[in-house]
Order: structure tokens, then sequence, then C-alpha cells
């Protein structure tokens, strides 16, 4: 029971010193980009895509299932 006090009081000591350590430094300033990102594209763009993916998976899929029979 000595030990288990022991440690339970060792530890909180260490956590009390960590905790107490100096602040980070200030935030650095990002990079600028020489060059600017391309534009997303918008949302409904997006969906048409993954749409058209999944209409083409969808088929390939229908042909094997009907290749197998």
């Amino acid at each position: 029971m000595n030990k288990l006090l022991t440690a339970l009081i060792a530890g909180f000591f260490c956590v009390g010193a960590f905790a107490q350590t100096a602040a980070p430094a200030a935030p650095v300033a990002p990079a600028v980009q020489s060059t600017p990102a391309a534009a997303p594209a918008p949302a409904k763009e997006m969906r048409k895509q993954k749409a058209s993916a999944h209409k083409a998976k969808k088929s390939k899929r229908k042909a094997k299932k009907a290749a197998k029979q």
C-alpha cells in the first residue's frame, strides 16, 4: 500500500511540474503561396460526376452478372 501511495504522489508531482512549463512561442504566419490553388468544382458538378461514376459501376456489375448466367 505504501508503494502505491508513493507511486501516486510521485505521479502527481511529475504532472504538476510539467503543467507549469513555459507557454509556446507565438504562432508563425503561414507562408504565402506563389500560385493560387485551383478553384473547387461546384457541388452540383461534383454530384453529377459521382452519379455518372456510380452508374458506370452499376452497369458493369449488371453486365458481369448477366455474363455469368
